[in-house]
């Protein structure tokens, strides 16, 4: 009897995908014609962008209408699943958004808004961190100190993935496989309703993508990115809670919170590092450049599909690693995964420094 329930799931499941997926693959020859029609195009002029002739960057509209239009047929099908207070701040980062891609937005009313967004599900939402787990030593947290924790993580993740979406398919691609992780962990606990809310992102984005890999038709743009990150960060600051307790009869798993850092990984590492190297050379962390992690890898000479399964694939062996060294416990593993990124953008920097001089040696290591 169980073996027939958990079929039906896994159709329920997979027919909850195709169907965000689908809705996303219809709405986006409509965007495509009204971004035509009244000219919102990418800004091609600008140092940053990859492309030579203009293309729509209002995908992230076809996301997120699919996303909340599965999520709220999903509520009206399983009243237990809580998704008013993820809803309400998704609508607000949408809006903002939508407005950065269509006519700018200054980014102290970027931030502004994110800490609204943010505030909203980390207070009444109470998707909050309540402890460390023996990250520097520290367990349990205070109630104002774990929310406002959780309010940096939240803003944190929402920018490092609007930070990725530098290049065909890369946020989209990191937004799936990041969802998918989170959905099979929350499957393995038992967390089934949690699990749902990845599962329509990624159908959500696996729509986007029929039109966004290379040659890309259309980019997400902010509206798509931020939303992605905020979904991620959502499920990320849950899945670390929920594996906090241990309930009688449901797997346990071991250092949830590096378990957690290695999904995010690609984009929490490199926005950490983008902005280390941006202080240390005296300039704004906010700055715009040319230095992110796929733009390095594009420099070798890779394509934008080649970079982004480049970075997959170091995504994938990272949580694989989490997966196999969690009894090393949340600190060291932590640590581990990010000295293995450390270690590969050290790589990266070698194999520049080596085609720029047209020579391999190991001072290119060091100068």
């Amino acid at each position: 009897m169980s073996e027939f329930v958990t079929h039906h799931q896994i159709v329920y499941y997979l027919c909850v995908v195709c169907f965000t997926a689908l809705i996303s693959v219809l709405s986006i020859p409509s965007i495509l014609h009204v971004a035509r029609l009244r000219h919102l195009y990418d800004d091609i002029g600008h140092f940053r962008k990859q492309h030579d002739h203009g293309i729509p960057r209002l995908g992230g509209v076809a996301i997120f209408v699919s996303y909340c239009v599965t999520a709220l047929i999903y509520t009206i099908i399983d009243k237990s699943f809580p998704v008013g207070y993820l809803l309400t701040a998704s609508v607000i980062l949408f809006i903002m958004g939508l407005k950065d891609d269509l006519s700018g937005v200054n980014s102290s009313t970027k931030f502004m808004v994110q800490f609204v967004v943010a505030s909203i599900l980390v207070i009444p939402g109470n998707i909050r961190l309540t402890s460390m787990y023996g990250v520097l030593g520290i367990y349990e947290l205070p109630v104002v100190m774990g929310s406002a924790l959780s309010v940096v993580a939240i803003i944190m993740i929402i920018n490092a993935f609007n930070l990725i979406d530098g290049i065909d398919g890369l946020a989209g691609i990191s937004g799936i496989l990041s969802n998918l992780a989170f959905a099979g962990l929350f499957f393995y606990i038992h967390q089934y309703e949690v699990a749902i809310v990845s599962l329509i992102l990624v159908g959500s984005i696996l729509g986007f993508l029929r039109y966004n890999l290379t040659p890309a038709k259309i980019f997400m743009g902010d509206t798509g990115s931020l939303f992605i990150g905020l979904i991620s960060a959502v499920m990320a600051i849950r899945f670390i809670e929920l594996t906090k307790f241990n309930t009688l009869g449901v797997p346990q798993i071991s250092a949830g919170p590096a378990l957690a850092v290695a999904i995010l990984i690609v984009p929490v590492f490199d926005t950490i590092r983008i902005f280390f190297v941006r202080i240390l050379n005296g300039i704004s962390p906010f700055t715009a450049d040319r230095n992110h992690i796929h733009h390095r890898i594009l420099r070798l000479g890779y394509t934008h599909f080649q970079t982004t399964i480049i970075l997959s694939v170091f995504n994938l062996v990272c949580i694989g690693l989490a997966l196999l060294l969690g009894y090393l416990g949340n600190f060291t593993l932590i640590t581990i995964i990010f000295i293995i990124s450390i270690v590969f953008n050290w790589g990266l920097t070698f194999m520049l420094r080596s085609k720029e001089r047209e020579t391999v040696a190991l001072r290119n290591l060091f100068i």
